[in-house]
């Protein structure tokens, strides 16, 4: 029976959760290990929570979010081979309860259940497109992380900046608040 479930679980997940019209809003770029980690802390991810990663490319943020801060994480991807390897993933690590993957266009989806947001996007996506459905969708209280660029309508929190991320790269992440 768990192998039916685990096949399901499979099929279902790999089902677009939109069609694929939806833009590009920035290249694949994995955010290193030692930033993901930096990243739920600063959003502040406690055990329970709900949070969203768009654009969550290999899984990297959901996966670190359900599996070392038990949260019920969900990745927002557009492009299906990355869902997919992500997918795998997640099943291979037995995440599957608190970790899953919408293939689809982040811009179609609702976050309104959202208490943290991460984001690594371009400027022109954060400020032209993410932003204002965030702004529009977000409860009170929620929180952003955006990592390397900042949503100029919003004043951050906090700001921290993180000299060498292990692999010699400099990052700077941005809290906010709804």
């Amino acid at each position: 029976m768990r192998k039916l479930c685990v096949i399901a679980a499979l099929f279902c997940a790999a089902l677009p959760a939109q069609n694929f019209d939806g833009d590009k809003l920035a290249p694949y770029y994995p955010t290193p290990e030692t930033i993901v980690e930096k990243m739920l802390q600063l959003g502040g991810l406690k055990a329970g929570e709900k949070m969203f990663d768009l654009g969550s490319g290999d899984g990297r943020i959901v996966i670190m979010a359900a599996q070392k801060f038990h949260a019920e994480a969900v990745g927002v991807e557009l492009d299906p081979d990355l869902c997919r390897r992500s997918i795998a993933r997640i099943q291979k690590l037995g995440l599957e309860k608190n970790a899953r993957i919408l293939n689809g266009d982040l811009l179609k989806q609702n976050y309104n259940s959202a208490d943290l947001v991460t984001v690594y996007l371009l400027p022109e996506s954060i400020d032209n497109k993410v932003y204002p459905l965030l702004e529009k969708q977000l409860k009170k209280g929620s929180r952003v992380v955006a990592h390397d660029f900042e949503f100029k309508a919003w004043t951050p929190e906090k700001v921290e900046n993180i000299a060498d991320d292990g692999e010699g790269r400099s990052h700077t992440l941005y809290l906010y608040r709804k």
